[in-house]
Formats: C-alpha cells, sequence, structure tokens
C-alpha cells in the first residue's frame, strides 16, 4: 500500500526531522512507530496522511506517486482514503461533536440520512451519545480523545494514523480502542499507529523504531 524512498523532511532551525526515510506498508498491516520525542514520528504521519507537502523523496500510496501531485490532489487523495488520530485531537471548537463527527463524512459524497445514521451509530459505538450537542472545549482530554478517534474512523478509511491513540485515555478506555483498532485492522483496515507504551505497541504485527529523523530497526511483534 505505502512505499516511501529517501524520505526528507527539513525545518527551518532544525535540521533535518525525517532523513532519508525508507520504508513499506503492505494493505492490512498493523504498523506501530516507536521512538524518542523529536524522533520524526509525527513529521512521518504528517507526510503519510497527504497533510505535509514540503518534503523531498518518492512516496507511493496504492501504486499511485503522491510525490508527482500537486498539493490540491494529495489533499484529496488523503481525504478519500486516509483517517487520522492527531496527537492534540484538531477538532473544530466551532462545532458540536456531532458535527465534528460528520465532517470527514462530506468527503465521501454521502446523502445527508446516511451521513446523519453513521454518525448516530459513531455516537452510540463510543458512548458519547449524551455529548453530541458539546463543543470541544467543553469535554474534558479523554473526551475529547474519544471523539477524535471516532471522526478518524468513521468514514472507514483504508488507511488509519493514530499520533498516541491512547494518551488521555484511562486504561479500560485504551484498551477498549485497541481491540476497536484490532477489529477495523482484522477486517481489512491498514492501520499505523505512533506511541510510546509497548503494551499499546503489543496489539500490532510490527515495530518500527526511530531515532534522529531515521529508521533505526524493525521488528515483528508477539501478536504474529
Amino acid at each position: 500500500m505505502i512505499r516511501i524512498r529517501n524520505m526528507t523532511r527539513t525545518f527551518p532551525g532544525s535540521g533535518k526531522v525525517l532523513d532519508g526515510v525508507s520504508l513499506e506498508v503492505g494493505r492490512g498491516d498493523f504498523v506501530t512507530m516507536m521512538g524518542p520525542s523529536g524522533a520524526g514520528k509525527s513529521t512521518l504521519l504528517a507526510v503519510l496522511a497527504m497533510l505535509d507537502h514540503d518534503w523531498t523523496g518518492e512516496y507511493f500510496f496504492e501504486e499511485q506517486p503522491v510525490h508527482k501531485m500537486n498539493g490540491k490532489e494529495r489533499t484529496a487523495l488523503g481525504r478519500k482514503h486516509v483517517g487520522m488520530v492527531f496527537q492534540r485531537f484538531h477538532l473544530l471548537d466551532d462545532l458540536t461533536v456531532a458535527e465534528n463527527l460528520e465532517v470527514p463524512l462530506q468527503y465521501r459524497d454521502l446523502p445527508s440520512a446516511q451521513r446523519k445514521a453513521k454518525v448516530a451509530d459513531a455516537l452510540d459505538r463510543f458512548g458519547i451519545v449524551a455529548k453530541k450537542d458539546l463543543f470541544p472545549p467543553q469535554l474534558s482530554g479523554g473526551q475529547q480523545q474519544l471523539v477524535a478517534i471516532a471522526r478518524a474512523v468513521i468514514a472507514e478509511p483504508t488507511l488509519l494514523l493514530a499520533d498516541e491513540p491512547t494518551g488521555n485515555l484511562h486504561t479500560e478506555q485504551g484498551a477498549d480502542i485497541m481491540k476497536l483498532f484490532t477489529q477495523l485492522n482484522r477486517a481489512g483496515t491498514t492501520i499505523i499507529q505512533v506511541t510510546h507504551s509497548e503494551a499499546v505497541a503489543a496489539y500490532s504485527q510490527r515495530v518500527i523504531r526511530m531515532r534522529d529523523g531515521r529508521v533505526q530497526s524493525e521488528g515483528l511483534t508477539d501478536r504474529l
């Protein structure tokens, strides 16, 4: 599904945050990226999500050469195929919980009634029905995290990217989310997550360890 070659991303004043990264992720894989802060993990997720365009190298998504596309084409491709759980949520503060969940569905050309039905199902699935008319600033960090995850999966993306998906959740909620990710993966969703937790990483099939903008090592987990 994903092939990147010699991916480099430089930030002024910070140097190379990604330094010649090359990796492959197959369709249906469940991959964890780990490493210290500043290793380039979140930057790589943003590139894979087609939200960051200021990089060099080659990026193939489902055999499509993303590196040859313009920004508009990349954004359209990302919206069609990718769901993203951001570390800082990135919920829209002027929209209610229900309206935030509906946003990614608007890029799928679904009828209004079908969008509303999917939102209602997601609200129930994540136990946030009572929060549907609240705005993100009215929610706790854990509640915002649940909304962010629900928004990422609601449109049934081909690729799910998650940056510290359990970081603001208590242990039981975190385990429930990882079980959901496992179910989604077994149903065919490709997942790439970033975490500092070895327990969370154990749900995946493969761990990629990064340091100083480079891939340091790769290995299989006990799940396989």
